[in-house]
């Protein structure tokens, strides 16, 4: 598992860090102050919404890189090693780290919703 993070932990990355949660994560995991999708709600287990609360922002970056990576086994998260580049794993793990202490700019960008972001809400 991965203790340093090699990408800056900036606004930038942040704001590049959403782009991919939106795109790859927010299906399941969901976007803040939404309701969770059908998808999501079809899950078991249900996948946690990592924007609500505290998330996982109380674990290293490096850990939630690692999962971001290899996925969770028994739960339905995939691995994105294969999809996503190095850096892209590390923007949503930053993202997700610091996750409590976003600027607006990026906590708005992360409650876009709609068709630009394959995300819609659940309407069952």
């Amino acid at each position: 598992m991965p203790r340093s993070v090699p990408i800056a932990t900036d606004e930038s990355n942040y704001a590049a860090g959403a782009h991919v949660y939106r795109e790859h994560c927010a299906v399941c995991q969901g976007l803040p102050k939404q309701p969770q999708t059908a998808i999501a709600k079809g899950m078991y287990p249900k996948p946690p919404a990592l924007l609500e609360g505290k998330g996982v922002t109380d674990d290293p970056a490096g850990e939630t890189y690692w999962k971001v990576a290899g996925g969770i086994r028994m739960t339905g998260m995939p691995g994105f090693q294969q999809t996503l580049s190095s850096t892209e794993m590390w923007q949503v793990s930053i993202l997700l780290a610091h996750a409590d202490s976003l600027s607006a700019k990026v906590q708005a960008s992360l409650s876009k919703i709609g068709s630009d972001t394959g995300v819609s809400p659940a309407t069952h």
